[in-house]
């Protein structure tokens, strides 16, 4: 399907349920990320740490704190699962005592890069997956070249009570209906745009209403046009156009929709 070219993003209610604010890409202009995002419509967004050290998830709760309309989600990226230590994950569990923490993650597999051992990197994603029903928490799941070993050890280890989503989705429509069975709700990113994206796009056009998400993963994966720029909050517009394009619906009630979802997915009030 072609995507078209479409001009400046419309000022459309909708939320970024997943991006990095914490990010040295855009941590000294968080302010200024947020205002245009406002201007843009999104209503809120999830702000997740998970890349690095320990001290990007508190500098991500730090930004929740200080913002209405910033929640934080906290985890440990399966690029560094290697790093996934008891003490880790006990340092997540006293981050996640804060109000603002609404989801865990992103944790998961992603066997592209293998940053982390695959050992590694399924046994950080068993242990947020327990970490998460403990705490009665959604899991955002990263997953790249990797979706059935995901749903296996998700067969095996069990989803939370509380859900969660498959981030920056980029299997195809089999990979989607596998993990709709299993509960997950379906985000989409940036990468929907991308003109080699078909199978993301085929995949797009399954995902019942009440399971859909958009999200920027913001400082990467800018959609077009901006592919190639800092991506930041603001653009999810773009990707919410082009989502309802194929869906064949209107942007305005998508981007309801999404609201709707992820206020219910990560347990807030839409300000």
């Amino acid at each position: 399907m072609r995507v078209a070219n479409l001009g400046k993003p419309l000022m459309i209610p909708v939320v970024d349920t997943h991006c990095h604010l914490a990010d040295p890409r855009l941590r000294d202009d968080v302010e200024g990320a947020l205002e245009r995002a406002k201007e843009a419509g999104v209503r809120f967004m999830v702000s997740v740490g998970a890349i690095g050290p320990i001290e990007n998830d508190l500098l991500t709760l730090e930004i929740a704190e200080r913002h209405a309309n910033v929640y934080a989600a906290v985890g440990v990226h399966p690029h560094d699962a290697k790093d996934c230590t008891a003490e880790r994950i006990a340092a997540l569990r006293d981050l996640a005592s804060s109000k603002r923490v609404v989801a865990i993650g992103e944790s998961g597999l992603d066997f592209h890069y293998l940053r982390s051992p695959r050992e590694a990197q399924e046994a950080s994603l068993r242990h947020h997956l327990e970490l998460a029903s403990q705490l009665d928490r959604p899991i955002v799941i990263h997953c790249r070249d990797a979706e059935e070993r995901m749903v296996e050890i998700v067969r095996e280890t069990g989803v939370p009570p509380a859900g969660g989503v498959i981030h920056c989705f980029t299997g195809d429509a089999s990979a989607a209906r596998a993990f709709l069975a299993l509960g997950f709700c379906i985000s989409f990113s940036g990468i929907l745009t991308f003109k080699n994206a078909g199978a993301v796009r085929e995949a797009a056009k399954i995902v019942p209403d009440d399971r859909v998400m958009v999200e920027t993963d913001a400082p990467y994966l800018a959609p077009e046009p901006y592919r190639g720029k800092r991506n930041e909050p603001a653009f999810v517009v773009r990707t919410l156009e082009v989502l309802a394009q194929i869906r064949g619906v209107d942007p305005a009630a998508l981007g309801a929709r999404v609201i709707e979802n992820a206020a219910r997915l990560f347990r807030v009030s839409a300000p």
